[in-house]
């Protein structure tokens, strides 16, 4: 079987919901799958350098082929002709492809040249279908669907949602498409020792008693920061004692990421704070093993990305009720979940920080949880059923053995 993955750009800067297919594409080829990823150079919106890699031709990684391609022109919607002329010469020599992203050009574009090459195709919209992400730049996206995006969800063989509740909620013009619900996966953090986690903690300035609340996510108003950070204010009014790593950017809009950092400089909190920026590699680990809660109130979220990584760190989580992996979360006991308000939020946080036996307990349920559901492996093995039955009913299925299908 070999599979077409199809993605604006893998940066960093995009966040998890564009590098899941650096995850999904090194685990469908563990089963057995050839897999090629197509991609641009784009690495941000803002006038970033593009990223440093070869271009327009195959590189191996991981066990797959990945092949970046210049954004151009348009390099503000991560757009490049290349990988669209790659496209329309290549896409033969696939059985399906998988396209991440709606309203994005270079991914509209792919679509309709799978249809004019007879190459099935499934569409992820990244959350852009929630009426919530509708309702920006609505009368564009209107238009925009009006005479792309219909086209392309009619003529998708599936669309494929991270949660129940994503494609419940999704609003798709009045098309009928196959839903297929997988979620994303994570991969568990390599943690260091003891020493190193305390060395973080001192380095922060945390004293080991302090209870830790993390915040680590792109800074983006859709992330609650105006519900949190009244929150943990009035926490520290009624006495409450812990420390809040921010940690996290927004390359793409830098005025609202500043506003936040202002806010807290202006605030009762800039002496219980650290802000880290963009994390990654051991450091990301460490925050994540010295976390004592995971905190995410976002007004929307398909899937919740971040909270996955919380979880699979053994960190129990606190997250609004719009996090569409909210249920899971409530019935596996691996957090807390309310709605979007200040003193609701409040209230959540009191609990976790008077119960440190409750944070311990419910952070090993988080751990348990996300290693069965949310690893990479088994997500891969539910894509693959996904592919044979798409090629099947299709009458493409070719031949295809995995020693676990």
């Amino acid at each position: 079987m070999k599979i077409l993955q199809v993605v604006p750009s893998v940066s960093l800067v995009y966040g998890g919901p564009s590098q899941m297919v650096l995850g999904l594409a090194p685990a469908l080829v563990r089963e057995g799958v050839e897999v090629t990823l197509i991609t641009t150079d784009s690495n941000g919106d803002n006038g970033q350098k593009p990223l440093d890699v070869p271009l327009n031709s195959p590189v191996k990684q991981d066990g797959y082929e990945i092949i970046y391609f210049r954004c151009a022109p348009f390099r503000r919607y991560k757009f490049s002709l290349d990988l669209l002329a790659w496209l329309k010469c290549h896409a033969g020599e696939f059985d399906l492809a998988h396209i991440h992203a709606l309203f994005s050009p270079v991914s509209s574009m792919a679509a309709t040249i799978c249809r004019q090459q007879s190459l099935p195709y499934i569409l992820r919209p990244l959350g852009t279908l929630d009426p919530a992400d509708l309702r920006k730049k609505k009368l564009l996206k209107q238009l925009y669907a009006a005479i792309i995006e219909k086209q392309n969800l009619v003529g998708a063989s599936a669309i494929h949602f991270t949660s129940d509740r994503e494609a419940k909620t999704s609003s798709k013009f009045g098309v009928n498409t196959q839903d297929l619900v997988i979620p994303l996966g994570v991969i568990p953090p390599k943690f260091t020792n003891e020493q190193q986690k305390n060395l973080v903690r001192h380095q922060l300035g945390i004293l080991s008693d302090v209870p830790v609340i993390l915040f680590m996510s792109r800074i983006d108003p859709k992330k609650g920061l105006n519900l949190l950070i009244p929150a943990l204010e009035k926490l520290l009014a009624i006495g409450f004692n812990f420390h809040f790593v921010l940690a996290g950017t927004n390359p793409q809009d830098p005025d609202y990421e500043q506003s936040i950092i202002t806010k807290i400089h202006n605030s009762s909190l800039r002496s219980h704070c650290t802000i880290t920026g963009f994390v990654t590699g051991e450091l990301k680990a460490s925050l994540m093993q010295a976390a004592d809660v995971f905190v995410l109130p976002s007004y929307y979220e398909n899937f919740g990305i971040a909270v996955a990584e919380a979880m699979v760190a053994g960190i129990p989580v606190v997250i609004s009720d719009q996090v569409h992996i909210c249920h899971q979360i409530q019935e596996s006991q691996s957090g807390w979940v309310g709605g979007l308000d200040v003193e609701v939020l409040v209230n959540l946080l009191q609990t976790a920080l008077e119960n440190p036996q409750e944070r311990q307990r419910r952070g090993i349920n988080a751990k348990q949880y996300a290693l069965q559901n949310y690893s990479w492996d088994a997500i891969a093995r539910q894509t693959i059923a996904a592919y044979q039955e798409i090629l099947g009913r299709q009458g493409r299925n070719k031949s295809f053995n995995s020693p676990l299908i």
